[in-house]
């Protein structure tokens, strides 16, 4: 590993200028701070996290319709644990569970359709976040509840779609970056094709990495190789997991149960075709439909930095609340709730470092 790092100093020399390089997923920030890369870089290299954090990006509006589904009576809402803690505008879903709402925490959509097999008598609502990642597993879930006959299962989808989000961050002027590390768990499931207008439209070089400290090094240094020679294409450096085409037959069950349509990012927007709703046979599982929940829109957090830091326009130290009004023990903002938040990790790995 010592001749990679020599390498990539070696390669700055060459390209003479800074280089700001954008790691999408949550999992690389963590990874990224966990084995210390960043104090090995070259000066010139800044590391920025992007909108790669389902947490992170599940907007506020969403939170209070989730706090309002599991406030009617006969609901049981069921959720991942990192979404319990993301602030709403009034509430969040450990509060609302603390006042006596039925909040339950799974591991699987399985699990909530085998919750739903065992209480006929009440509404069992997956709450169903997450990228390309946990989609399928969700798609798959419902499928078995059509199978089964399992009419009191329901979902409220909030999933969120990688590609999207990254063209909505090409297209604004503020952001300023010189290649992606583009994330693993994600292009199992989509394959690298999804990107290519990465490339073909903004001329910029990505890589898709795995999660060690050599994968993340090797991927630096492959994107830094596309510079020196004015390239710009989509590597694949996780060869080991992600094919060109992706999972076959988890795109088949996200495409037989959901459609894209436009989705709310926190701290970012509205962005076309980032989120997934469930395609018409499906929509009898809607929990939105089933209680006639609105979407409204509601301000995002004052003073919080969230949407920048998603976008790279900042990192968190830039934001006026990180560490002072907002900690892992009581974030404002939804970045400093999960583990992959940048804002989690900077406090919690040293927020020194650039």
């Amino acid at each position: 590993m010592k001749h990679l790092i020599e390498n990539i100093h070696l390669m700055m020399k060459k390209i003479g200028r800074p280089v700001r390089l954008m790691e999408v997923c949550g999992t690389h920030t963590v990874a990224i701070f966990r084995h210390g890369i960043r104090t090995i870089l070259p000066e010139g290299i800044m590391l920025l996290s992007g909108p790669g954090c389902p947490v992170c990006v599940t907007s506020i509006e969403d939170i209070d319709n989730a706090v309002k589904i599991a406030e009617k009576p006969g609901v049981i809402l069921t959720t991942f644990g990192d979404m319990l803690r993301v602030p709403g505008s009034r509430k969040n879903l450990q509060e609302a569970r603390a006042e006596g709402a039925d909040i339950q925490v799974l591991y699987s959509p399985m699990d909530a359709l085998a919750i739903a097999g065992e209480n006929p008598d009440q509404s069992v609502i997956f709450f169903a976040t997450g990228f390309e990642t946990t989609s399928p597993s969700v798609a798959a879930t419902l499928c078995e509840a059509d199978r089964k006959g399992i009419n009191n299962f329901h979902i409220y989808p909030n999933h969120k779609l990688v590609p999207p989000a990254l063209k909505a961050l090409l297209g604004d002027e503020r952001v300023k970056v010189d290649g992606f590390i583009l994330p693993g768990h994600v292009s199992t499931i989509i394959g690298s094709s999804p990107y290519e207008f990465i490339s073909r439209d903004y001329k910029k070089p990505s890589v898709i990495a795995g999660f060690e400290a050599r994968d993340i090094l090797e991927t630096i240094a492959m994107l830094l190789a596309q510079l020196i020679k004015g390239e710009s294409g989509v590597d694949i450096q996780y060869v080991s997991a992600v094919r060109a085409e992706g999972n076959p037959r988890a795109i088949s069950l996200i495409e037989t149960c959901f459609m894209p349509v436009a989705a709310q990012w926190r701290g970012i927007g509205t962005i076309a075709e980032s989120g997934l709703s469930l395609r018409e046979e499906f929509r009898h599982r809607d929990a939105s439909k089933l209680f006639d929940i609105e979407a409204e829109s509601t301000p995002d957090i004052r003073g919080c930095a969230c949407g920048d830091v998603l976008m790279g326009i900042k990192i968190p130290t830039d934001c006026p609340l990180y560490g002072k009004k907002c900690t892992p023990e009581n974030p404002v903002g939804a970045c400093m709730v999960s583990a992959e938040g940048s804002c989690s990790a900077y406090y919690r790995y040293g927020d020194g470092l650039r």
